[in-house]
């Protein structure tokens, strides 16, 4: 049986493997124990542990959520690694984490990593900040793909159907995956004109995205 005291003991360790496997031991620890547990090692000087550490705050963070806060503003401002501030900002996203809006928003105008700019898109979507849409939409500008299925899809969740226009803009956009996000991001949103452009993409060259516009619009309809 795991107990808080050998994985207290693991994280503690002068050893990598022992660090690293302390933190998936924390799993099998009740929620808040295990949150008090991974605080001191969201600092540690390996970068694979403070990574590990991080991504479990998307779910022990609810334990409290004003410290969860805290302490992930913190990796996404200061920690020198880019997917240790992804993970960050993948956490904050998954807590929806209202406040820290500025704070994404502030480290994706000072940063040129597409990862990191990627996962703050994404988790702008989960933030459902309405206050998101203009960097959303310089996002779906750039030439970075992903950047531009994230900035899609986070439009999508926050269902404003004044950027209908913009997103109609992609319709035959030249990469299949975007119009399959785009047809996704327009059942969420919902409303006539994007019910009018599903009806496009269920006409789609690539059977996927058609498909997916037909159920969906069937899912409307319903």
């Amino acid at each position: 049986m795991t107990t808080a005291a050998a994985v207290q003991a693991a994280l503690a360790s002068q050893d990598l493997g022992d660090r690293l496997s302390g933190i998936n031991q924390l799993r099998q620890l009740p929620p808040d124990v295990a949150f008090e547990l991974i605080q001191p090692v969201i600092h540690d000087p390996n970068p694979r542990v403070r990574y590990a550490a991080v991504s479990q705050l998307s779910s022990l963070g609810n334990c409290n959520l004003d410290k969860a806060q805290a302490l992930l503003c913190d990796r996404l401002h200061n920690d020198g690694e880019v997917d240790v501030k992804a993970a960050a900002a993948d956490a904050i996203g998954a807590l929806k984490l209202s406040e820290a809006f500025a704070d994404l928003a502030s480290v994706y105008s000072n940063t040129s990593e597409w990862l990191l700019q990627f996962s703050i898109v994404a988790a702008l979507g989960e933030l459902g900040n309405p206050a998101a849409t203009p960097l959303l939409l310089a996002a779906l500008d750039t030439d970075q793909e992903l950047l531009k299925l994230a900035a899609i899809g986070s439009l999508g969740e926050l269902g404003d159907r004044a950027i209908l226009p913009v997103l109609a803009s992609y319709i035959d956009y030249p990469d299949w995956q975007v119009r399959h996000r785009l047809a996704i991001a327009l059942g969420q949103i919902g409303g006539a004109q994007a019910d009018s452009l599903l009806h496009q993409l269920s006409q789609d060259s690539s059977s996927t995205v058609a498909e997916t516009a037909t159920t969906l619009l069937a899912m409307q309809s319903a």
